[in-house]
């Protein structure tokens, strides 16, 4: 029995070292390559280290238009998506009517549906109306599945608190407002905060409905896209992908430690 145990240690610990490689190796070889000499190809092993394409990067103004634009919509996206889904959210949560589990599911749909499928719909659907595109329409193509993450995270915490408190708040004599304010809103910030993560991230990246969407405007995926396709200076593409997980990075770290903080003031 215990060599069973042990054994079943052992390849789980295999299984996980393998996962995390697996996931944390392509993200090195991104690193790697900003550093090359190399501008046409990806040799291995690199011919040579250099510092040139960070300051060629750091010139075009085409990579900051780009990343101008993505963080705008990302931006815009997750303010939007973080107010309807927690209203959606608690108007599901709350009370009971008619087709509550219909609307539910049609407010996770988007996610659900392939990018393709959501792309072409709100395409088609923004030329019937003649809505030109812009980056508004980007906004309102990449809110409707970055409403699904925060609306997922605030429902799952509303089902894990106690609806007494809500009551008790109202039998002291609070409004809607203030049940809201100081009651709701401090059990679900983490939930908001999470949501509002993911769905930073999901904008930041996202790359088929954004082509459907986009006009001629080009985010940082779309960029990328197009550079891959050039023959000269590929590297600059892994700079601004190195650019992209620092920045991505730190809020999730922030996130983290306030988490972390925020149960241990719990326990």
């Amino acid at each position: 029995m215990p060599s069973k145990w042990n054994l079943g240690t052992i390849g789980l610990k295999v299984a996980t070292t393998l996962g995390f490689l697996f996931i944390h190796i392509p993200l090195f070889i991104i690193i790697m390559y900003a550093f090359s000499t190399d501008e046409k190809t990806f040799q291995f092993p690199l011919p040579g280290f250099t510092l040139k394409w960070f300051g060629v990067a750091w010139e075009r103004n085409d990579i900051w238009e780009a990343i101008i634009l993505s963080s705008q919509v990302a931006t815009i996206s997750t303010i939007m998506a973080i107010i309807l889904g927690t209203l959606a959210c608690l108007a599901v949560y709350r009370s009971k009517f008619f087709g509550r589990e219909v609307i539910s599911f049609l407010v996770i749909l988007p996610i659900a549906l392939p990018g393709i499928v959501t792309g072409i719909s709100l395409r088609s659907a923004m030329s019937l109306f003649g809505i030109p595109f812009s980056t508004w329409t980007i906004v309102i193509a990449h809110a409707t599945f970055c409403i699904v993450t925060v609306y997922n995270n605030v429902l799952a915490r509303l089902r894990r608190s106690s609806h007494s408190m809500v009551e008790a708040s109202m039998d002291l004599g609070a409004n809607p407002w203030q049940t809201f304010r100081f009651v709701i809103l401090p059990n679900i910030a983490t939930a908001l905060l999470a949501g509002g993560m993911l769905s930073f991230a999901l904008s930041f990246d996202e790359v088929i409905v954004t082509t459907f969407t986009a006009g001629q405007q080009s985010t940082v995926p779309i960029w990328m896209l197009t550079e891959f396709i050039r023959p000269r200076q590929r590297p600059v593409t892994n700079v601004v992908a190195v650019f992209v997980i620092l920045v991505t990075t730190l809020p999730i770290l922030v996130a983290y430690y306030l988490t972390k903080e925020d149960e241990g003031g719990k326990k």
